[in-house]
């Protein structure tokens, strides 16, 4: 039977010719039947696709080819399955069921801040970014904190949605509705009481909170760190016996992850308040907010908007 398998990965790294990268990408993805989404530019690129596990496995085989994505740190996870329906010559198993199509384009920046000018980057990475913390060591970070009768600035570098159905305890969840309201929010001088404080930015995979660490020390945060690997891999080390509550928003039809079983729901629906992880989006077709509801009241009311100010449409 075959296994669905989703990859999340991304590399910041100059590149000399993005649109050639594309074109590569593209027929390979398509010559494996893979789906996702594949952003390249000048400074790397940023990928989440899902597909069979031989062909993933086929896919970053011929990716690690090219010089600057040798070393390149996958995330993986569970599929949802394959389409059996949609097998081609390309995908005798069918495309994956989280994704509807294949996106591969070349942009400014493979995650959008709006801030293309200000990110540096070398054949390391990321110029002046924060000090890398892997999850161990962001736990004896937070222990030496506490002993010495302080804490730990956890700076959630994501959309703040994501947040509501998980975040680690006690983080700071900046109020921005995309990445590109970041900038403004850090020049806004909201947060300069942070800027002697160990702030330790988080995402989803790692490239979001890379990114914006070092945006931050480029606004004089003078002891700024980043979870190496993002919230993916912090559940992988340490599941749901670490500070990590909830579950992980992901951007595909999945929707929201849980590292184990014993994960517990800390969204809230806002019509009946039952816990619940459970996201989707507003059923206006000229929106895109994602919303909170659980099964039941999204079974007896058409979940727009409004719903979470207590007017859902019946």
């Amino acid at each position: 039977m075959a296994v669905s398998k989703i990859i999340l990965f991304y590399v910041f790294a100059p590149l000399a010719d993005p649109d050639a990268l594309r074109l590569w990408q593209r027929d390979l993805c398509e010559s494996l039947g893979l789906r996702g989404r594949i952003l390249l530019s000048a400074q790397g690129i940023n990928a989440t696709l899902g597909g069979e596990l031989d062909a993933v496995k086929k896919y970053l085989r011929k990716t690690r080819e090219y010089p600057a994505f040798k070393g390149v740190d996958v995330k993986w996870s569970e599929g949802t399955g394959l389409d059996s329906a949609s097998a081609t010559s390309s995908a005798p198993h069918g495309f994956s069921r989280d994704f509807p199509r294949l996106s591969v384009k070349v942009r400014d920046e493979i995650v959008s801040f709006g801030a293309p000018g200000e990110l540096r980057v070398d054949d390391r990475g990321v110029v002046g970014g924060g000090t890398r913390l892997s999850p161990p060591e962001l736990h004896t970070l937070v222990d030496q904190q506490r002993e010495a009768g302080d804490d730990v600035v956890f700076f959630d570098g994501r959309n703040s949605f994501e947040a509501e159905i998980g975040r680690f305890e006690g983080a700071v969840v900046p109020a921005v509705a995309n990445t590109r309201d970041f900038v403004a929010e850090l020049d806004s001088g909201v947060y300069d009481h942070l800027k002697d404080k160990p702030v330790v930015t988080y995402c989803t995979g790692g490239i979001r909170c890379e990114v914006l660490s070092s945006l931050m020390v480029s606004r004089g945060f003078s002891n700024v760190y980043q979870l190496d690997g993002g919230i993916v891999r912090y559940g992988e080390t340490y599941g749901d016996s670490g500070l990590w509550k909830g579950s992980l928003y992901v951007f595909d039809d999945r929707m929201s992850v849980d590292f184990t079983p014993d994960a517990r729901p800390i969204g809230s629906c806002p019509r009946c308040g039952a816990s619940t992880s459970r996201m989707q989006n507003c059923l206006d077709p000229a929106c895109r907010t994602q919303l909170v509801v659980c099964a039941d009241c999204s079974s007896t009311a058409s979940v727009f908007c409004e719903f979470h100010t207590g007017a859902a449409t019946p």
